[in-house]
């Protein structure tokens, strides 16, 4: 079974106000998101793995998937959170842009996972133009994360 994810860029995501972020950030609170990828221990400081995607252009993109957790492991520790991290270049390579819509897809028999960003103009003309509003309807619905993630259904 093939699972869909999206997200709204915002910014930091594509790089764009000049501070430094560590990557996307995957909600805790979404376990379906957390599922779909690669389990991290917990009772390891800083687990992360390595994710593979293969971009529209058919190119593979490596990009660390991490749990910051040192406010599990060190007295002063701040970071709790998941984030997907090695993104930058890549979203730089395709002049990805605030309000693009980035997607990751896998299949459940697949290691890979396959990306696209989705420019705010081409879903903004998806939405007006008729004959595509027409196929739009068929499509499978969409459920909007108040994190900006979103699982297609």
């Amino acid at each position: 079974m093939k699972k869909i994810f999206r997200k709204n860029l915002s910014l930091n995501d594509v790089g764009a106000t000049g501070t430094h972020q560590g990557g996307i950030l995957v909600p805790k609170t979404d376990a379906e998101l957390l599922l779909f990828f690669p389990p991290l221990n917990s009772n390891t400081k800083n687990p992360d793995a390595w994710i593979e995607c293969v971009d529209a252009e058919g190119i593979v993109r490596r990009f660390r998937y991490i749990y910051y957790n040192n406010k599990l492991h060190d007295e002063n520790g701040t970071r709790n959170e998941y984030r997907i991290t090695y993104m930058t270049s890549y979203f730089k390579s395709i002049h990805a842009k605030e309000g693009d819509i980035f997607e990751i897809s896998r299949d459940d028999n697949c290691i890979n996972y396959t990306i696209n960003v989705i420019s705010a103009a081409e879903n903004d003309e998806m939405k007006k133009e008729p004959s595509l509003k027409k196929e739009q309807e068929n499509l499978p619905l969409r459920i909007k994360l108040t994190t900006s993630w979103r699982r297609v259904h």
